[in-house]
């Protein structure tokens, strides 16, 4: 049994990936004695079943990203974070608390699986999980609002430049929005009819990323909305 790329290596289209008695996976196929990527994407295996995460649709964590993540696990040791890449990340107790070991049972009662958190990466390369923290300024768990994933690819559209494109929806809008690297977006309005509004803006954003006088378009929809005119999954 022989691999011929690394863990959370990028791969291409028809790259080898393993010889021998591995099991293709996700977007991967077998010829003969060998296993191949059928997609550009990131190289994964649990045990020996080798799969490949497409990499337009997922998350690269860099040390210093603010991200939007749902607790997934609680353990000993921190709790384990649902960040949308191809790797949960920990939420060490040591950057919640400022202690090694969680009390036990107490874990569930500080964050709970399903709880939502804005977190900042603090740690992130090949060779392990992605870690958190939530003790600056800022951060922590998410009481209220609505969650939108976007591709990540996306993200850099939806802020503009100098933030020109998420300032003016919040001050269209006057919601908060809170918006993480790894694609998922934080909406809190005073009505949940105002975040359904902003919800559809930034789908149009999404859609339209690549397309010219978009902002000036996104303005005039948003002012639109407000005064009930229109529908933003129609333009």
């Amino acid at each position: 049994m022989t691999l011929h790329v690394e863990k959370r290596q990028i791969v291409t289209p028809g790259e080898l990936l393993a010889q021998g008695d591995y099991y293709p996976d996700l977007n991967t196929f077998r010829e003969g004695d060998s296993i191949y990527s059928t997609i550009m994407g990131i190289f994964d295996h649990r045990g020996n079943r080798l799969s490949v995460v497409p990499l337009k649709h997922c998350y690269i964590p860099f040390v210093d990203d603010l991200v939007i993540g749902k607790i997934v696990d609680v353990g000993m040791s921190g709790w384990m974070v649902d960040i949308n890449s191809p790797y949960p990340a920990l939420l060490p107790a040591t950057e919640v608390m400022g202690r090694q070991h969680l009390p036990r049972g107490d874990g569930g009662r500080i964050l709970e699986v399903g709880d939502l958190v804005k977190a900042k990466v603090i740690a992130a390369d090949r060779t392990r999980d992605p870690l958190l923290t939530i003790r600056d300024r800022g951060l922590g768990k998410i009481s209220r609002g609505r969650v939108l994933k976007i591709s990540p690819s996306k993200i850099p559209r939806l802020i503009g430049k100098d933030g020109s494109m998420i300032n003016m929806l919040k001050k269209e809008s006057s919601c908060s929005l809170n918006v993480g690297q790894n694609g998922v977006v934080l909406v809190t309005c005073e009505t949940p009819e105002k975040e359904e509004l902003v919800i559809d803006v930034i789908k149009v954003i999404e859609r339209e990323a690549h397309t010219q006088g978009l902002a000036d378009r996104v303005l005039e929809l948003m002012k639109s909305r407000i005064r009930g005119e229109g529908n933003a999954e129609g333009t």
